[in-house]
């Protein structure tokens, strides 16, 4: 794939993302590069164009990201029209998805520009939330879909079946249905297991169940998850990505399945998942001479 046309996106909440932003557009353009702006960076660094996400993604061949993981998550259900390959530019901590660091930048997009690349293809799921038949919430998203107790409400009673065949009643503070880039996000947080993000699968985890028997399921790709809610409370809140959410009330039906979307993640040069996870996680590495089992 050769790469002509680049298309910036960051967090213009973040200390010094325009700075960076200007750094890369500057080198871009001097190896003869195409260079395209989103229009929320366009305005903070004073430049007079800059496009809607949706329309620098079919503009471009490869959009550069500034930020964490959350931007990340943004600019992914944004363009996830278009397999459209993305590279985040971590400019705080070392994320999951944000896998490039401001000091290797110029290193790795100089590779990618020369071919010298790979991309990974993520699940992404489906989401759409009815109401006697009225849709109330819809999305897709890379992470997780969250069925959460609202603020006054106690547990809530979740139907779920899997292929409309019924798997169990969770009581619970809510659910998680996550995919494997997910699980290492809310998932996780609450007792979910971590799947290579190469493998299609969808993590089915209750929050905080009232029996301990309820625990996470991975379920295959291909299946389709319905909950439906029940409580005599306040509701409950369908959250998208942790960033877009949606009021629901007794009675309402979540449907869940694979997207036939997915997000094209440009991989770090760098480094590999396995890295990323000793170092979130903060797992330990190699033995040292002092091990026991050293040479």
């Amino acid at each position: 794939m050769h790469i002509k046309k680049i298309g910036i996106v960051a967090n213009i909440a973040k200390e010094k993302s325009s700075a960076y932003v200007i750094r890369l557009r500057d080198w871009l353009l001097h190896q003869g590069l195409q260079v395209f702006l989103d229009d929320a960076v366009a305005i903070r660094i004073g430049e007079s164009t800059g496009l809607e996400r949706s329309n620098l993604a079919a503009a471009v061949d490869l959009i550069v990201v500034f930020g964490g993981d959350g931007t990340m998550l943004r600019v992914a259900r944004a363009v996830c029209g278009y397999d459209i390959p993305i590279l985040g530019i971590n400019i705080g901590g070392l994320g999951y998805l944000t896998e490039v660091n401001l000091n290797e930048m110029i290193n790795a997009l100089g590779m990618i520009i020369e071919g010298n690349f790979k991309t990974e293809k993520r699940m992404m799921l489906d989401v759409v939330a009815d109401r006697h038949g009225e849709t109330v919430g819809e999305g897709t998203v890379l992470n997780e879909v969250v069925i959460n107790r609202a603020n006054l409400s106690r547990i809530v009673e979740l139907e779920t079946a899997i292929n409309d065949r019924h798997l169990a009643t969770f009581k619970a503070d809510g659910l998680i249905i996550a995919t494997p880039t997910g699980s290492t996000a809310y998932s996780l947080s609450a007792g979910g297991p971590i799947i290579f993000p190469e493998q299609n699968a969808m993590i089915l985890n209750p929050i905080c169940a009232h029996t301990l028997t309820n625990r996470p399921v991975i379920l295959p790709e291909d299946v389709r998850v319905k909950v439906i809610l029940w409580t005599k409370e306040q509701g409950a809140t369908l959250t998208l990505d942790g960033q877009v959410s949606f009021t629901l009330k007794s009675g309402d039906t979540i449907r869940v399945q694979k997207s036939r979307y997915v997000t094209t993640l440009v991989a770090s040069p760098h480094r590999d998942y396995l890295e990323i996870l000793r170092t979130k996680l903060g797992w330990g590495g190699l033995p040292t001479g002092n091990h026991p089992d050293a040479d």
